[in-house]
């Protein structure tokens, strides 16, 4: 456009246009490049053969195009070895994407190739780009930005396609998203100029969009693509309808027309597995994403303190749970993060909670940071996958910028965008009017000024220091925060927070009204600065392309530029390790500014770089233009392409352009390039600027000017001295190849052959180090075989192990169940034997007492038989006796007859009694049926009379009914009258058999008191009997001790010493019992024994048995002394004394002494009654000695003792204790001894007992008594006094335990209690010791008993002697301490607790009865019989009376109730029954146990 005729704008207008009908969409203007958005694919423009043609040709030789910009560009970064960059600008909808992608394509098809492995960029290109699209781009007003013309399209197809042009991992690219600003990219180039690298530059993210968009526009696509995405992904997510999220439902566009999100989702999946996002990543991304969403649905309301707010509802909770599953964060730490905010200050910790709406800001504030934070993770894992290149030093910067924005609503986004675009028109400006005019004033050549519009008063009225809108709107947030110098940054950055959520009026002048004052006061004069009439927070700038109207209500909020210390706290301390890392812990900066930074400053700072960076290199410009606002093809809006080219200053470039030199270059530069095509000039001593003219006049150009340093040429006199350049160069190359050559090829082989020997050298050293590394890896691998050889053997032995232990386990519980079952087969096999054995002896008694019955009828027979011979000897002598014999015979048959008949007719008569008297009955029950049936007959007729009575007239019918009533109540008491008299009959007739009946049980009484009169003379005489088999016995025994006294007094010689010890030795189950005379030395002998024993051939003198004994004797005393312990369960001393006596043969002798010390040994150490472990030891030790005593010991002339005496001897003491360790397996009789470690109660050896061992055993017997009863004592003293604060609560605590069922009253039950806990604590610090000692459980069972017996009697008795205790809640608080008990029996278990806890049945029933409800409707026979049937009338009386309710104030029993007592009562005193309502206490000794 700079060859127009008519250079103005229609004429402009109209070769736009033209050009636009023809798809020409691409016009020069100068070096400026004009794009027109086609709204079409003109795929002819962009092919392969296209890009093939404008390959190194030269600017303006072919059609406008985007490739000639970047080639020209590319061109002279290679000539020159100076950077380029391509500024693509332009308003949104211009094409400024589709540009920028054709730019990069171009380059990369420059520098790199466009396939690898069989894949075009193309394909690389669909299967990347959609990742950034997703998280980068949205569907705005002006522009559906999505994946069609999306920035990440472009840039991924760059991206890729620099990885497709470079095979190796040399090229790498830093990408980084500005997704709603500018991008500016940096191509790295090699010296071959090959891409070797790339980076981005990136501004400001739009982060309010993430929280705030306005219809018909749509957040970000990845919220859509994952709403859509799978079910198995939503419900992971717990995802649904975008709709029912309000970051999404604050518009009404939801799906774009033509986009699958479903589709994008998979294709989003697919270009983050090739950018190298692991699975787990990605999981990570989404979680993140879907945790914003459900952040955005979690509501405010109002808290209970002033200012304060909770979360709304259940679905806002729901949504906070799910936000904090996904951020893998403490739900409570999230929800505090949210409405609460913390200042720590030098002398306190403050919390303070946010209003509704400071947490719904709160809110949006952490989104925006995560969102913000994820986008810049994903931008920087792409450049990790490009990298850049340290040593590159040329490049091509691509810079894509959003065009100018004026809405209806402009906030400080549209001020940043309008900012930026202020700074590149200046940057504009300057390259192209500004510094193209000053550097021709400078360089003094023919120029005629043309003034332009410079734009730098708006640039100071924004960013000037310090009065510009930026330091303005930094100063009116943080400017009073510098005057607190005492806080901590964490206090400092929480007051930042306060001062936007907190209330405005705290500090006045941070708001937004506040701050458009200030910019009012401050800019009142400034002719860019326009105040508006009709508002008082928005303000006008008049900008380069037009007046813009912004709105300062969020620009305070929006300026903000840190994360607040909760939201950091709480996603640095994610579980979630991506989540963590995208909140790192801050560092620690000594200067303040850095640490308060806002979006404007930081902006404003990245602008200044990145105008830094473009002013370094050689600047080329693109114009985009957007034909119209419908965005349709062939529509040519001409206002609008006017307004554009305009704002882009195109209408002055072509004017410059025309009037210009657009090549310029100083004298040496032009001498030292263009110098070869005058080398006679070089020679020749000439100044450079003649130099430089002489060279021009040579090749014969025109319309150049030289100024005084520079030479300025037209446009084209460039590329025409730069071809006939290459012509001279072309020649003289040839002339210099011919002669190089042969000294090149020669220079080759010596450089062959010293690489050929240098090659051998160091191949032969790679074979060694090949041998090194072999050798080396050889011996790793037998280090590594041996570690995994050692892991599986030593894993191989742990499973091993495991097996057999689980073997062993399996084995030995195996074994206890055998062992189980064969000792309850064995005590089944027991009960068998003993029913067997007790049924064999039965009837063995039975057939002796049939054999002897029939013995003796035999013998009688045979006396009578013998008698009666006699007598027919004598009958033969006198006839008379023979008649006499006769009639004596016959009277006998006839005695015999008549009493048989007697039987007979007794036995008949009693049959027919019966009979008689069941008839009786039978007629009885059948008459009274008739009397009673009579009886209703006459009570119906009664009533059917009195019916007609009343129905019929009176006159009439009176007199024949009484009549006829009064003859069957006549007839009827005829009949009653003969039943009474039959009965009494069969009464009389009843009396007479009962009289008989009763003389017949007379006569069998006194027949069975005769044969009990016999049998008490049968025992008389087995008795006599007895007792001189004892005396016979006690005399064998007496003469067999002196035998032995004897012996020991006689002073024989050798012979008798032989003897004495072959005597004493002891008699054990390895050597038997010494009998018939026989002598046995054992092997194994007591101590007493080998102290003695000595070699025959000794002839020293010998101790006396005497001595021997007694020292044996001491050494036991000195032995039980101590406190031996226990072996197992064995009492240790107990079966010390019980071998050595038995060993000594002391149960056998007359008089000795070891019995007396024994017992004064015990008596000396239970001196001290208050040590209950010495107690409990020598109660075990003696009990068990007691139960070895009683079984082994027996009297002389046992053996033959009758059953009666055996009876009479087992009601004694310890008869009784083996009686019932006989009879109660479970009582810790013959398993007691067994698991102690002894013998067998039937394989114990019975011992002839003498007097000394019998007065020993009942000593033994009094002592296990008195340590009973001393144990049992102490036990009573200990918990008498607890027993006194158990029966009644304290007042002062009572109604909160009756009441006392929430949790804030379990306190006070625990210590109500206490007095019952230390009841239990002293039950169980008593039953430690007994089992610590192995007391046997018997004895210890009747401890508990006893002790549980006094407990129910003094708690009886003081609930029946003090009425304050007979109330409903003192029964209550009874009733728990007897539960208190109950758990103890229950642990103590059944063998040590036994029948305890049925002790307790009078206190347990009386606090039953006064903890009943509805006691008036209970009667005498059910409080009785079923609630209290153990107590008496007059304890039932005493309570009924004395009890009142405290709680519910209901009543007694009932009157009635108590009536009948006292009647009862009264009865009982008449029958002489103890009135008498207290219990006694049994405090009977042990002798009940055995």
């Amino acid at each position: 456009m700079t060859k127009l005729s008519y250079l103005h704008e229609p004429g402009v207008l109209h070769n736009l246009a033209m050009r636009y009908e023809l798809n020409e969409i691409y016009t020069y203007t100068g070096n400026i490049l004009i794009a027109i958005n086609p709204f079409q694919r003109l795929p002819h423009l962009y092919d392969t053969h296209m890009m093939e043609q404008y390959k190194g040709a030269g600017f303006g030789e072919l059609s406008p195009h985007v490739f000639a910009v970047a080639d020209v560009a590319y061109r002279a970064m290679i000539n020159e070895g100076k950077s380029n960059s391509i500024l693509v600008s332009g308003e949104s909808g211009a094409g400024k994407t589709e540009t920028t992608k054709m730019l990069m394509r171009y380059l990369a098809y420059l520098g790199g190739r466009s396939g690898v492995e069989g894949r075009t960029v193309e394909q690389q290109v669909l299967e990347s780009n959609p990742v950034l699209e997703a998280f980068g781009n949205a569907k705005t007003v002006r522009n559906n930005n999505s994946r069609n013309n999306g920035f990440s399209n472009q840039l991924f197809e760059f991206v890729i396609s620099l990885n497709s042009f470079m095979c190796l991992s040399e090229f790498s690219c830093f990408l980084v998203l500005y997704s709603r600003f500018g991008k500016f990219v940096e191509l790295q180039f090699d010296k071959n100029g090959r891409i070797s690298g790339a980076a981005v530059r990136t501004y400001l993210l739009e982060r309010s969009r993430v929280c705030q968009i306005s219809n018909p526009e749509r957040n970000y696509h990845c919220f859509y693509l994952l709403c859509a995405a799978p079910p198995e992904v939503r419900e992971k997510f717990k995802l649904g309808d975008p709709k029912s999220f309000h970051y999404l439902n604050q518009s009404s566009c939801y799906a774009l027309d033509g986009v699958d999100d479903a589709q994008e989702y998979l294709a989003t999946i697919r270009a983050m597995d090739v950018v190298g996002i692991s699975e787990e990543e990605q999981e990570a991304i989404f979680s993140v994403v879907a945790a914003i969403l459900h952040l955005g649905n979690i509501d405010f309301s109002k808290g209970a303190e002033v200012d304060s707010s909770v979360i709304k509802d259940e679905k806002s909770r729901f949504h906070l749970n799910t936000t904090a599953e996904l951020l893998q964060c403490d739900v409570k730490s999230l929800e505090n993060a949210l409405i609460k905010r913390v200042m720590v200050t030098p002398e306190e910790i403050i919390t303070r909670a946010l209003d509704p709406v400071a947490a719904v800001g709160s809110r949006d504030a952490l989104a925006k940071t995560i969102y913000s934070r994820l986008f810049d993770w994903l931008v920087d894992k792409i450049n990790i996958s490009i990298g850049q290149d340290p040593n590159s030093k040329q490049l091509i910067g691509v810079l894509d910028i959003y065009g100018f924005e004026s809405f209806k609503l402009n906030s400080f986004e549209q001020f940043c965008i309008n900012f930026t675009n202020e700074k590149l028109q200046q940057h504009f400006n300057q390259h192209v009017f500004k510094m193209e005019q000053e550097e021709y004033t400078k360089e003094e050549i023919n120029w005629s000024y043309i003034e332009f519009v410079d734009n730098q008063d708006v640039l100071d009225l924004i960013e000037k220091k310090p009065g510009g809108i930026i330091a303005l709107l930094d100063e009116a947030w943080y400017k009073k925060l510098y005057a607190v110098s005492v806080i901590s940054y964490s206090t400092l950055l929480l007051l930042v927070d306060f001062i936007f959520t907190a209330s405005r009026s705290m500090f006045p002048r941070s708001t937004h009204e506040t701050f458009a004052q200030k910019l009012f006061q401050t800019f009142k004069n400034n002719k860019r600065f326009i105040k508006p009439k009709l508002s008082r927070t928005s303000f006008t700038i008049s900008h380069y392309a037009g007046e813009v109207t912004y709105l300062a209500d969020l620009f305070l909020d929006k300026n903000k530029d840190y994360v607040v210390a909760e939201h950091q706290d709480l996603l640095t301390a994610s579980k979630c390790s991506f989540v963590a890392s995208l909140f790192p812990p801050p560092a620690e900066e000594s200067s303040k500014s850095s640490k308060f930074s806002s979006i404007g400053s930081r902006f404003k700072l990245q602008l200044q770089s990145l105008m830094e960076t473009l002013n370094s290199t050689e600047p080329h410009y693109i114009r985009c233009v957007k034909p119209n606002n419908v965005l349709k093809p062939a529509i040519f809006e001409n206002a609008n392409i006017i307004q554009q080219l305009r704002c882009g200053g195109v209408l002055e470039a072509i004017r410059i352009s025309c009037a210009g030199y657009p090549t310029r270059r100083t004298f040496y530069e032009f001498i030292h390039r263009f110098g070869v095509l005058a080398p006679e000039i070089l020679e020749g001593n000439h100044d450079d600027k003649v130099a430089c003219q002489m060279i021009l006049d040579k090749m014969g150009l025109k319309g150049y000017q030289i100024g005084k340093t520079k030479v300025f040429l037209r446009a084209g006199q460039m590329a025409e001295l730069d071809a006939r350049r290459a012509e001279v160069l072309g020649n003289a190359a040839r002339t210099i190849q011919r002669l190089i050559r042969t000294y090149i090829a020669r220079k080759e082989f010596m450089a062959l052959r010293k690489s050929a020997i240098m090659l051998q050298s160091h191949w032969r050293g790679l074979l060694a180090c090949k041998l090194y590394e072999q050798l080396r890896r050889e011996a790793a691998a037998l280090k590594i075989q041996k570690n995994f050889r050692r892991h599986i053997a030593r894993e191989s032995y742990l499973t091993v192990r495991l097996a057999a232990i689980t073997l062993q386990t399996g084995l030995r519980a195996m074994t206890a169940r055998n062992e189980f079952r064969f000792k309850k087969q064995t005590k089944a096999a027991i009960i068998v034997q003993a029913a067997l054995r007790c049924h064999l002896a039965y009837s063995y008694y039975k057939s002796l007492q049939k054999a002897a019955l029939t013995t003796q009828c035999g013998w009688r027979g045979r006396v009578a038989r013998r008698e009666l011979r006699k007598l027919k000897m004598a009958a033969r002598e006198t006839g008379a006796l023979k008649e006499a014999k006769d009639k004596l015979e016959k009277r006998v048959e006839e005695l015999t007859w008549r009493l048989q008949l007697e039987k007979r007719l007794r036995t008949d008569l009693e049959e027919e009694k019966a009979q008689e008297l069941a008839k009786l009955q039978d007629a009885l029950h059948a008459m009274q049926v008739q009397v009673e049936e009579a009886n209703a007959r006459v009570i119906k007729e009664q009533e059917a009379a009195r019916k007609a009575i009343e129905e019929a007239p009176p006159v009439i019918k009176e007199t024949p009914v009484i009549v006829q009533d009064t003859e069957k109540v006549n007839s009827l008491a005829a009949e009653v009258e003969s039943l009474k008299a039959s009965l009494l009959s069969e009464r009389k007739a009843a009396e007479e058999a009962r009289n008989a009946c009763t003389d017949a049980e007379a006569r069998s009484a006194e027949l069975q008191k005769k044969l009990e009169d016999s049998e008490r003379k049968v025992d008389q005489l087995q008795e006599s009997m007895q007792r001189l088999e004892e005396k016979l016995a006690n005399s064998e025994s007496e003469i067999q001790v002196l035998r032995q006294q004897a012996l020991a007094i006689s002073p024989t010689g050798k012979s008798l010493t032989t003897r004495q010890r072959t005597m004493i030795i002891p008699r054990t189950p390895e050597n038997g019992n010494v009998t018939n005379g026989e002598t046995k030395v054992s092997p194994d002998t007591t101590l007493a024994i080998s102290n003695v024993r000595e070699p025959e051939s000794e002839e020293k003198p010998q101790k006396s048995l005497n001595e021997k004994q007694q020292e044996n004797q001491d050494i036991l005393i000195k032995c039980i002394s101590e406190n031996l312990g226990f072996s197992g369960s064995k009492p240790i001393a107990a079966c010390v004394i019980y071998k050595c006596l038995l060993q000594w043969r002391s149960f056998e002798v007359e008089r000795t002494t070891i019995f007396d010390r024994i017992i004064q040994t015990i008596a000396s150490s239970i001196e001290i009654q208050d040590n209950n472990d010495v107690l409990a030891y020598w109660l075990s030790n003696s009990s068990t000695l007691l139960l070895l005593l009683q079984r082994t010991l027996k009297a002389n002339g046992a053996g033959s003792l009758t059953p009666q005496r055996r009876r009479a001897t087992s009601a004694s003491l310890f008869g009784r204790m083996s009686q019932g360790l006989r009879a109660s397996p479970q009582s810790g009789g013959l398993s007691f001894l067994n698991g102690r470690g002894l013998s067998r109660l039937d394989d114990l050896r019975q011992v002839e007992a003498k007097y000394p061992a019998l007065l020993f055993k009942q000593q033994l017997t009094a002592f296990v008594e008195k340590i009973y009863g001393t144990i049992r004592d102490n036990l009573k003293k200990e918990i008498s006094p607890l027993l006194g604060l158990c029966i009644q609560a304290p007042r002062t605590s009572r109604a909160s335990l009756v009441k006392g069922r929430s949790q804030a009253n379990a306190a006070a039950q625990q210590a109500l209690i206490a007095h019952w806990q230390s009841i239990v604590k002293s039950l169980n610090r008593y039953l430690d010791i007994m089992k610590a000692n192995h007391v046997p459980p018997f004895l210890v069972r009747k401890v508990f008993t006893q002790i549980f017996s006094f407990i129910n009697v003094q708690l009886f008795n003081s609930l029946l002697l003090r009425r304050e205790c007979c109330s409903f809640s003192n029964g209550e608080y009874v009733k728990a301490g007897l539960a208190e008990l109950e758990q103890w029996c229950y642990g103590a278990t059944e063998e040590y607790a036994g029948p305890a806890w049925e002790e307790l049945k009078h206190i347990r029933q009386a606090v039953g009865f006064l903890v009943i409800h509805q006691k008036p409707k209970k009667t005498l026979n059910e409080i009785t019989k079923e609630l209290c049937p153990v107590l008496s009338i007059q304890q039932l009386y005493r309570i009924s009376t004395m009890y009142w309710d405290d709680k519910y104030g209901t009543h007694s029993v009932s009157s009635d109730v108590i009536a009948n007592m006292r009647v009862m009562m009264t009865e009982d005193s008449n029958n002489a029954v103890s009135s008498s309502f207290l219990l006694d206490d049994d405090s009977r000794l042990v002798c009940s146990v055995f």
